[in-house]
């Protein structure tokens, strides 16, 4: 696993990976990249995957007027290079990240798993303080996707909002690889969405259907309302908590990968095992990428009400 530089080495480190967002880039070769990127830090990293999405935006953005300009035979000469910038952007802060996630042990497990690529694990890297975390629902919290955390109006909020955007971004990816047999989590997304089709079919959530009319402005004659009169949770609402069930049973093995990787030692007893006798596990994959690896690991409860919230 990487080491980190001390304090005292931290501005070279700030000047290598300024030099991958600033400067003349299309000379940036990769050994520079990955030069770059040796020991930076978690506020370094999260300042690269931030990065990123903001170069993949302005390309998307770049790209979409390019195609509606064309459609009008007007001249994008500007707008094509600007394109090639922000392309050149993107692709080079993929590069870094990718050095970033290949240089640690974790890193390089959630590389292994499909729809985990090099951005969104060095994200969760940056993201994650594994030694405030003594349970994988200490991770869901701080990702908001507990089901439990409510950001009132005037309240700060209660959870970290890129986290949460990149656990969305992580649960979309399972989803387009759920076709693919290898993919542990995509798999489990569509086993997730089935159980809740057909609890749903069941009048299972006719309770919550009816709350989320009470608190939620739902257009009238919209699909969704019309589903939520019905006493039905909409397909948008079911494909929504078969994502979010899955990306917490990522994070949950993420939990574990970390504790005993990084601190060497077994994660905590879930309560739900300690006092409920509840005994719910579920294989981490790959897990003979990790030194060490000790089994097995608790996940959560089928029947926790938490897991029967609406994704916010």
């Amino acid at each position: 696993m990487r080491k980190r530089k001390g304090t005292g080495e931290m501005n070279e480190v700030s000047k290598a990976v300024n030099s991958l967002t600033t400067g003349d880039i299309v000379t940036l070769k990769r050994k520079e990249i990955r030069d770059s990127v040796k020991n930076i830090t978690s506020t370094e990293a999260r300042f690269l995957v931030d990065y990123y999405y903001i170069a993949q935006r302005e390309r998307i953005r770049f790209d979409n007027q390019i195609r509606s300009m064309n459609k009008d035979n007007e001249p994008t000469l500007i707008l094509n290079f600007m394109s090639g910038q922000s392309d050149l952007r993107e692709k080079i802060m993929k590069n870094a990240l990718d050095d970033y996630t290949k240089d640690h042990d974790v890193g390089s497990w959630m590389r292994s798993i499909h729809g985990i690529g090099p951005v969104t694990a060095a994200g969760l890297l940056a993201h994650i303080d594994i030694t405030r975390a003594p349970t994988a629902g200490a991770i869901w919290s701080f990702a908001g996707i507990d089901g439990v955390s409510k950001w009132e109006k005037g309240q700060k909020r209660p959870f970290n909002a890129t986290l949460k955007t990149l656990c969305y971004k992580i649960g979309e990816g399972f989803v387009k690889v759920s076709n693919n047999e290898a993919s542990v989590y995509g798999k489990l997304y569509k086993e997730r969405k089935a159980l809740e089709t057909a609890k749903n079919a069941r009048g299972d959530f006719a309770d919550q259907a009816a709350n989320l009319l009470a608190t939620k402005n739902y257009s009238k004659g919209t699909a969704t309302r019309k589903c939520l009169e019905a006493g039905l949770l909409s397909p948008a609402h079911i494909h929504a908590r078969a994502r979010r069930y899955a990306v917490k049973m990522f994070l949950s093995h993420l939990h574990h990968v970390m504790y005993v990787t990084i601190l060497n030692k077994l994660p905590p007893v879930p309560f739900a095992i300690a006092h409920l006798n509840h005994a719910h596990y579920f294989e981490i994959p790959n897990k003979n990428l990790i030194k060490d690896f000790v089994e097995p690991i608790e996940i959560f409860d089928d029947n926790d009400p938490r897991d029967e919230d609406e994704i916010r």
